[in-house]
């Protein structure tokens, strides 16, 4: 007598199976949240630096500008530090120079104040409304990124400093009564112009006047050549406006905090990286085990219960059709891709028309015919697809 072994019970999968399976369910999460840091620590890095005593004349710091203030002293040409642009306008002379900074604290009654001061007038990097009614004539022609620039012009200042590192710069339209220096892409970054009786210089950057890159190819020679020539040189540094004035040329976008930007950024990164984890993937067909066994009556009554409640005569009468045709055609003789073939129909319906003695207009009525009106012309209708099947499988 031979006996069966009993089955015996599967294998405990390994620790390196485990962990495997473990890593294959959560590298997603790890990956999403790799990109996170790594988004936070780019941006972080972009963002832009500065310090409240940036191009302050009294600032030693590395974005400060002691260092052209003491060289204009040091030339016997005194620096008045003024961080209200009424104490500015006030301090002003016909034979002075005021070199006005950090623009985008201007309100626009500073900026009407400043618009009827005497002296000649150096604008820094200006914004959009400090540009418009201090430099009238002089456009914005957009960003630049070249290091350096020759001067390019017969300024004499221009062409005794030569080649000068601006760094990141705006440029200008050439004006039309001007001089234009140091161009980009065809475009200056240092603008001349005589506004009524005072003469308007435009530098599209500030960066070439700090401490740190005052030192740097002809920086020195060309701050000394545009802020030293007059008598005496007032620092327009504005402080910050109270809270509820007017922001001069600031819009909306740009007094949102940085930070707020970052946090909406990295907040659709997120959105995105989660959609695209959790996005369904279109792959191909995978054969699954069904978990219970179902008995093929059961998924027929099944399907047949849910064509009932949508009232789906339609469909449930092409079922029936489709399924006796491909029962019938082996029958016949003929191709079994003749079954679902439009072509096929007449030469189906003629075969079974033969084979049964019926006639070819009831043939193709059950075969091919009309939606039923009803259920009981469904039920009818399975009766007689059963009938023609049963009598060309007798014939």
């Amino acid at each position: 007598m031979v006996t069966q072994a009993p089955p015996q019970a599967p294998a405990e999968p390994s620790a390196g199976q485990v962990a495997r399976r473990r890593w294959r369910s959560s590298r997603g999460i790890v990956g999403a949240l790799f990109a996170l840091a790594v988004i936070a620590v780019v941006l972080a890095a972009l963002r832009p630096t500065g310090s409240n005593e940036q191009l302050d004349p009294t600032s030693p710091k590395r974005d400060g500008t002691r260092a052209i203030a003491e060289l204009l002293k040091q030339r016997g040409t005194p620096v008045t530090v003024s961080r209200h642009a009424s104490e500015a306008a006030a301090a002003s002379t016909p034979r002075s120079m005021l070199v006005v900074t950090r623009s985008e604290r201007l309100t626009d009654a500073d900026i009407e104040r400043l618009r009827s001061t005497p002296g000649d007038l150096l604008l820094l990097a200006p914004g959009r409304d400090v540009l418009a009614a201090l430099a009238p004539g002089v456009t914005s022609a957009g960003p630049s990124f070249e290091e350096t620039s020759d001067p390019g012009c017969e300024m004499p200042f221009a062409k005794l400093a030569g080649r000068v590192k601006f760094g990141d710069s705006q440029t200008y339209d050439d004006p039309e009564e001007g001089v234009g220096c140091y161009k980009a892409a065809g475009s200056p970054r240092l603008v001349s112009i005589i506004a009524g009786n005072r003469s308007v210089t435009v530098v599209g950057s500030s960066g070439f006047l700090t401490n740190e890159h005052l030192d740097e190819e002809g920086n020195a020679a060309l701050a000394m050549g545009m802020i030293g020539a007059p008598p005496s040189v007032i620092w327009l540094i504005p402080d910050k406006p109270a809270a509820g004035s007017d922001a001069g040329d600031k819009t909306i976008t740009d007094m949102v905090p940085f930070g707020v930007w970052l946090f909406f950024l990295e907040l659709v990164v997120t959105v995105l990286l989660v959609a695209a984890w959790r996005a369904r993937r279109l792959g191909p067909v995978v054969a699954e085990a069904l978990p219970v066994a179902v008995r093929s009556a059961e998924t027929v009554e099944g399907r047949a219960r849910l064509y009932r409640a949508a009232r789906a005569r339609d469909r449930a009468s092409d079922a029936l059709r489709s399924g006796a045709r491909e029962r019938i055609v082996p029958l016949l003789g003929l191709p079994r891709g003749s079954a679902q073939d439009p072509a096929s129909m007449h030469e189906i319906v003629a075969a079974v028309a033969v084979r049964t003695g019926r006639e070819e207009a009831y043939v193709g009525a059950a075969l091919y015919g009309p939606e039923p009106a009803d259920d009981a012309g469904l039920i009818a209708l399975t009766d007689v697809l059963d009938d023609l099947e049963r009598q060309v499988r007798q014939s």
